[in-house]
């Protein structure tokens, strides 16, 4: 994770499970191993491993295959809590831009 924070980290606060699901939200294309978040978002392996029963538990991510005893996993598009929380992204991002957009105008 880049030091600068998203925004979906900056509205909701900086806690573990929120920068696993923001390193979802930011990465949507490819599936990914425990091993590959964990040196993205910068968490100690213990925290990871405390919280990721819960992410399977509540369906907010999902296993999408194996490589060898590597299991990948993607965010669960499908689970309302997913849903809503990408609505929540786009919807901060949305506001953003066009504060931005004023901004220039006021600049211009």
């Amino acid at each position: 994770m880049t030091s600068e924070k998203t925004l979906l980290i900056k509205y909701l606060g900086d806690s573990p499970i929120l920068r696993v699901i923001d390193y979802f939200l930011d990465n949507p294309l490819f599936d990914y191993s425990r091993k590959e978040i964990l040196e993205s978002i910068r968490i100690s392996r213990r925290t990871l491993f405390q919280i990721w029963k819960d992410l399977e538990k509540n369906g907010i991510v999902k296993v999408t295959r194996k490589i060898g005893k590597a299991k990948m996993y993607k965010l669960n598009k499908e689970n309302e809590v997913v849903k809503k929380l990408i609505e929540l992204d786009m919807a901060l991002g949305k506001k953003v831009m066009e504060e931005s957009v004023k901004e220039i105008e006021v600049l211009a």
